[in-house]
């Protein structure tokens, strides 16, 4: 059952400062080479373990969805903020509706240095269809559900390994994993990981997060 709990007035007006003057980048310098694959993938100039994730380096059985070119594959996510580069990405257009209706589109655009956990089209479809289209018609509530999927902070995939991250909407998401399997709060999985936007890290996860 959809969680009840409403936004004050004073957390949203909070919320929606944090995600209009979270402040990064990812200004450090990289280097790629080659991977066995024939493929790419970025280093950072401190170095990383053999096998770790890096950025620009997706990974998830979920990622053989995403497009292999225009505007939704990974290279045309990149150049697009998170919510545009959401609306082009074929896995979650009813978490798109689901931004529009609560109207997040510009502050999730206008975000800098975020990671959003994605949920895709199957994850919505998991919560009863009256419940869902309850919370899709309850904007307040919506907009408490959409920005606990939003932490700040651009975090690498080995920052989830056993994370806590604090979210838009204020309560803590944690994270847990290695390599390429990663759960965020417990049950929900990251079905494709580390996809970048110009804003933002995108982890795509097979179930909707819901704060406590």
């Amino acid at each position: 059952m959809i969680s009840k709990n409403t936004l004050t007035v004073a957390a949203a007006a909070a919320a929606i400062a944090f995600g209009l003057t979270a402040c990064g980048g990812m200004d450090g310098s990289a280097t790629e080479e080659d991977t066995e694959a024939g493929g790419t993938e970025e280093t950072t100039d401190g170095g990383m373990d053999e096998g770790t994730q890096v950025a620009g380096e997706n990974f998830g059985p979920g990622c053989a969805a995403v497009p292999e070119d225009g505007d939704g594959s990974f290279e045309g996510m990149a150049q697009d903020p998170v919510a545009t580069a959401a609306s082009n990405n074929p896995l979650l257009s009813t978490l798109v509706t689901a931004v529009g209706e609560a109207d997040l589109v510009d502050t999730l655009n206008t975000a800098e240095d975020i990671t959003v956990f994605a949920p895709t089209d199957d994850a919505f479809a998991k919560i009863p269809e009256e419940d869902l289209n309850a919370l899709l018609d309850d904007k307040e509530r919506l907009t408490e559900v959409l920005t606990y999927h939003v932490v700040e902070g651009e975090q690498a995939p080995e920052a989830l390994e056993d994370g806590t991250f604090t979210s838009l909407q204020g309560e803590n998401v944690t994270t847990e994993g290695a390599g390429e399997e990663f759960t965020v709060d417990g049950d929900s999985k990251v079905v494709c990981g580390n996809v970048q936007t110009s804003n933002a890290t995108v982890y795509i996860v097979d179930t909707v997060l819901m704060p406590s």
